[in-house]
């Protein structure tokens, strides 16, 4: 905790010595984890600082969206959390930041190099494996097979039974897209999502809400972060996770600085903070079971064994590039999203 307290209380008096009284010990958070974590992450950091915290839960593409259309007037000081491909997008569009943490020595490779593929206007603060999950009770009540793999969700049996979100409001269902892509290569992987497309019983808003449909007995299957799906599990839902058999994409979430936040010195506070130990374990508490980039921080033993999932090499430069998430995005719209079901 020493070195924690040391990176705060560095930020905390660079804060009040830089900061306009009208300024100082507020933050505005924006926050694209759920909502559990993002409220137990604003609290911790109000009591750690005295700094208060307003904070708003929006998906990844919603968030991206919204710091976008606030680009001449940013309201955000921080973005916590979601996938990294929105983040890079942000990035290289310069609604970011540039900052260097004096935490970054106690990160993950992965971590720093998803800042460095930004010019450090992003860094990791979790990862996770792309996959879903299924309801026990309904694939047996409806006499449908065990899916194991990505095409076994393209069986007819499987119709009306799928459900994932749509990919220009979540950064789950914009990682699904770019995953099949990468896995099955553009043709074929455009082939599956409308094959799957047939399948699915409805496109959500939110990345997670697919597998706590199917945990409600709403949906059969949810097409998700497999840690998604694991605390629904862990919650005492009836939901198997799958990792796909042909192998699958996968998340490093990130967190940004927003260009030109009104309280920046308590932005870079909340960041220093939220890249230590200490804050990346309250992930436990909410049952939040990606593997945390703070080496220091602890992996539940019930998160995924991201080192038994049979991972694709993800292209996040490509695929957090603005231009491909707006080509792929378009391509989805005009040739998925219009077919009949």
């Amino acid at each position: 905790m020493k070195l924690t307290r040391s990176v705060l209380a560095t930020s905390v008096m660079a804060m009040t010595m830089g900061a306009g009284a009208a300024q100082a010990d507020k933050l505005t958070l924006y926050c694209s984890a759920q909502e559990e974590w993002c409220q137990v992450m604003a609290r911790s950091f109000e009591e750690a600082t005295g700094i208060d915290v307003d904070m708003t839960r929006k998906s990844s593409g919603e968030t991206f969206a919204q710091i976008r259309a606030e680009a001449s007037n940013p309201k955000g000081d921080v973005w916590w959390g979601g996938t990294g491909d929105p983040h890079l997008q942000a990035a290289e569009e310069g609604l970011t930041e540039e900052y260097l943490s004096p935490m970054r020595e106690q990160l993950h490779d992965w971590a720093i190099s998803q800042a460095e593929s930004a010019g450090n206007r992003t860094i990791g603060i979790y990862s996770g494996a792309l996959g879903y999950g299924y309801n026990t009770d309904l694939l047996a009540a409806n006499n449908l097979p065990e899916p194991k793999c990505w095409a076994d969700l393209l069986k007819p049996e499987f119709k009306g039974h799928v459900q994932m979100a749509n990919p220009n409001s979540s950064g789950t269902a914009y990682t699904t897209l770019a995953s099949m892509v990468q896995i099955f290569g553009e043709d074929e992987g455009f082939g599956f999502m409308k094959g799957l497309h047939a399948n699915i019983n409805q496109y959500t808003k939110s990345g997670s809400a697919p597998i706590k449909a199917a945990g409600r007995g709403e949906s059969t299957v949810g097409i998700v972060f497999m840690h998604d799906a694991v605390a629904q599990a862990v919650a005492g839902f009836p939901i198997t996770v799958v990792a796909p058999c042909e192998g699958t994409g996968y998340e490093i979430g990130s967190m940004s600085i927003i260009k030109g936040a009104r309280n920046m010195d308590e932005a870079k506070a909340f960041y220093d903070w939220a890249l230590s130990a200490e804050a990346q374990n309250l992930a436990l508490q909410v049952n939040a079971f990606q593997v945390p980039s703070n080496k220091g921080a602890q992996t539940s033993d019930k998160a995924p064994d991201m080192s038994t999932i049979k991972l694709i090499d993800y292209d996040f430069v490509k695929y957090g590039s603005s231009d491909e998430r707006k080509r792929l995005l378009q391509k989805w719209d005009e040739d998925v999203s219009t077919l009949p079901q």
